[in-house]
C-alpha cells in the first residue's frame, strides 16, 4: 500500500512539473487605483518593476470609486483607500490591507500639561472646543495647568479635514487657526512650540529609522468614551509600537483611521498577481511610509501572505480543474488524499475508543473543565504545550487538548527544521488557522531530531489527537531533569487547568466589554460552559489579545521559579 502510494505521488509530481513548465506567465501586470492614493500604487509599481526583473506592473488612475469598482468587477487588481470607499467590503469579492492612512493629534514633549494629559486623555467634545475658539487655554483640558492659549495648527488637507469631520462631528472646525503646509510643517511647528496642537499623520510624526514617535513630540491621548480617565482599553499612546498596534485591533478612533485596500472580484490567480501582492505585504511595506502611509504590524502582514498562500491552492485547483488532463490527476489525488483520510480516520476511532472512560459525556458544541483530556504520565507546561521523554531518552513534545479546544480547527502549522537548537521559553510552533496565528513555546532545551511532517499534510490531526498522532517535535534534551521540575504531572496540572478557566472567562469577559458585542453569540452557552473552538469565529485582532495577554503571561512564569 505505502509503495502505491509512493508510485502515485512520484507520477503526480513529474506530471505537475511538465505542466508548470509549459506555463506562460504574463509579464505585465496592469492595476488600478483612485486617485487619492496613485502616488502610492505608482511608487509600490516603480520599486517593484526595479526588484523583480521580468515582471512590469503598469497603474491605471482612474476618476472615482465608480470606475476603479468597474475596473475591478472586470477582473483587474486595484489599489482604494476605505476612506473614499467606505463600502469595499460590501461591494467588492476580495480586499486586503496593505496599510493605513492614520491621522493622529500631536503636542510638544515639553507641553505642562502633558503628565495630566496621559492619565485622562482628551474628548472629541473638548477638542472642537478648543481648536473652535480663539481664547481658549490648555486648562481646558487640564484646570490644574498653566493658562496659556491653545495655537492650534491645520494643514489645507482634505483628507486630513474628512477625518476630523467624521471624529468632531462637524465640518465647521476651522475658525482659530494657524495655518502651515503639510504634515511635517505641523510635527515641525508643534515641536516648536510647546503650547501647540495639531492634526497630522501619523507617519509624520515617526522616525522610522529608530521606530519611534519623533524626538520633542507626542501624541495627544484621546478619551474615547469620554469618561475624564484613559481607560486600560485606551492607554495606547506611550510609544509607537503599542499606538500602531492598537490602531489595528480597533482601540484607536475608527474615523482618524483609514485602512489602504488592494481589492479584486476575486483572489489573486495568476503568478505576476500573487507575486506583486506577496512583494508589497512583505518588501514592499518599507515604501508605504515612504508615500505618508503607515505599513502593516509583522502579524498582519504574515496573516496576509498566508491567506494568499491558502487562496492559490484552493483557485488553482479550481481554475486548472478545465483540462481534462488535470481533471484525471485531481482524481488520482482525490484517491490519495481518500486514502489518508480513511486512515486517519480509523487512527482517530482507536483515540476515541482509547479515551471512551475520559470523554463519555463530552459536547462537540461546549467544552468545560471535565471534556480536556490530561493522559497521565506526561508532563505539562503552563504555556500549554506537553512533554514526554521517550525510552531512547527523546523528548516528544506536542499541545495540550485544552488549547485545541479553544481555537477550534488547526488549518496549517509552521514548524522548525530538524536539527534546530532551541531553549525553553523560546518560539517553537505557529498554529494557524486561516491566517490567523498563534506563537506557542518550547517546553523543553534541546536540539529537534523530527518534526510531525504529516501535520504538513493534515494538521488537523493536532485537534483530533493532540497526544499521539498529533505530537509535533521529537527533542533531544539538554536540561531534561532541571526543566521537567518546571513542569506539571496531571494532577497537578489539571488544578491548574481550573485557574485558566477562569483566565480564559475574564479575557472573554475584557474581549465582550471592549466594544466586541458581536462576538458574544460565539462565546458561551447556557450554563456557562465555552462554546468549543470560542476562538474560532473571533479575528485576528482578538487572536493577537490572546496571544499577549493569555499565552505570554503564562511562558514568563517559568523564567520566575527557575531562579
Amino acid at each position: 500500500m505505502k509503495k502505491s502510494f509512493s508510485s502515485l505521488i512520484v507520477l503526480l509530481l513529474v506530471t505537475f512539473s511538465m505542466m508548470s513548465g509549459k506555463a506562460q506567465a504574463s509579464d505585465t501586470l496592469r492595476i488600478t487605483s483612485t486617485p487619492d492614493i496613485y502616488n502610492l500604487a505608482n511608487l509600490l509599481a516603480g520599486k517593484y518593476n526595479s526588484a523583480i526583473p521580468g515582471m512590469t506592473v503598469k497603474v491605471i488612475e482612474v476618476a472615482d470609486n465608480r470606475q476603479a469598482a468597474q475596473f475591478i468587477s472586470r477582473g483587474m487588481l486595484g489599489f482604494v483607500s476605505a476612506r473614499n470607499y467606505p463600502d469595499i467590503k460590501n461591494t467588492i469579492g476580495w480586499h486586503t490591507v496593505v496599510g493605513r492612512d492614520v491621522i493622529v493629534p500631536v503636542i510638544s514633549i515639553m507641553n505642562p500639561a502633558l503628565e495630566e494629559l496621559r492619565k485622562h486623555g482628551v474628548s472629541a467634545e473638548e477638542l472642537l472646543k478648543i481648536i473652535n475658539s480663539p481664547h481658549e487655554s490648555w486648562n481646558t483640558f487640564v484646570p490644574a495647568s498653566e493658562n496659556a492659549f491653545v495655537n492650534y495648527y491645520r494643514v489645507n488637507d482634505e483628507n486630513i479635514d474628512a477625518s476630523l469631520a467624521s471624529f468632531l462631528g462637524t465640518s465647521d472646525f476651522n475658525n482659530a487657526v494657524k495655518e502651515v503646509g503639510n504634515s511635517d510643517a505641523v510635527v515641525e511647528a508643534v515641536r516648536k512650540d510647546i503650547y501647540g496642537l495639531g492634526f497630522c499623520k501619523l507617519s509624520s510624526a515617526t522616525d522610522l529609522e529608530k521606530q519611534a514617535i519623533k524626538e520633542g513630540l507626542a501624541i495627544l491621548p484621546i478619551d474615547r468614551n469620554n469618561n475624564g480617565i484613559l481607560d486600560d482599553n485606551e492607554n495606547i499612546y506611550n510609544d509607537l509600537n503599542h499606538l500602531t498596534r492598537g490602531i489595528w485591533i480597533g482601540k484607536y478612533p475608527k474615523s482618524l483611521s483609514s485602512n489602504i485596500y488592494a481589492a479584486g472580484i476575486d483572489q489573486p490567480v495568476g503568478e505576476a498577481s500573487l507575486t506583486f501582492m506577496k512583494w508589497v505585504l512583505t518588501e514592499g511595506q518599507k515604501y508605504i511610509c515612504e508615500n505618508g502611509f503607515n505599513d502593516l504590524l509583522l502579524t498582519e502582514r504574515q496573516k496576509a501572505v498566508d491567506q494568499l498562500y491558502e487562496a492559490k491552492i484552493y483557485t488553482s485547483a479550481k481554475a486548472e480543474a478545465r483540462s481534462p488532463l488535470v481533471v484525471l490527476l485531481v482524481l488520482f489525488a482525490a484517491a490519495l488524499i481518500l486514502a489518508f483520510t480513511i486512515d486517519a480516520a480509523v487512527g482517530y476511532r482507536r483515540r476515541l475508543k482509547e479515551t471512551s472512560a475520559i470523554t463519555e459525556g463530552r459536547s462537540d458544541r461546549v467544552f468545560g473543565e471535565s471534556a480536556v483530556i490530561i493522559p497521565q504520565g506526561i508532563y505539562y507546561d503552563k504555556a500549554h504545550t506537553w512533554a514526554f521523554m521517550e525510552q531512547d531518552g527523546m523528548v516528544k513534545v506536542g499541545i495540550d487538548d485544552f488549547l485545541q479546544h479553544i481555537t477550534g480547527a488547526i488549518t496549517r502549522i509552521n514548524m522548525k527544521k530538524d536539527g534546530t537548537r532551541i531553549k525553553k521559553g523560546e518560539h517553537i510552533l505557529s498554529l494557524i488557522q486561516n491566517g490567523k496565528h498563534l506563537e506557542l513555546y518550547a517546553p523543553v532545551s534541546g536540539t529537534i531530531r523530527e518534526h510531525n511532517s504529516v501535520l504538513e499534510t493534515n494538521s488537523g490531526i493536532i485537534n483530533s489527537s493532540p497526544y499521539n498522532d498529533g505530537w509535533v517535535y521529537r527533542i533531544e534534551p539538554t536540561n531534561w531533569h532541571r526543566e521537567n521540575q518546571l513542569l506539571f504531572y496531571a494532577d497537578k496540572y489539571r488544578q491548574y487547568l481550573s485557574q485558566e478557566f477562569t483566565r480564559l472567562k475574564d479575557f472573554l469577559t475584557e474581549v465582550l466589554d471592549s466594544e466586541n458585542k458581536e462576538y458574544s453569540h460565539v462565546v458561551m452557552q447556557d450554563g456557562g460552559e465555552f462554546r468549543e473552538g470560542v476562538l474560532s469565529q473571533m479575528g485576528p485582532e482578538i487572536w493577537e489579545d490572546f496571544q499577549t495577554k493569555y499565552i505570554d503571561p503564562s511562558r514568563q512564569i517559568w523564567f520566575y521559579e527557575l531562579f
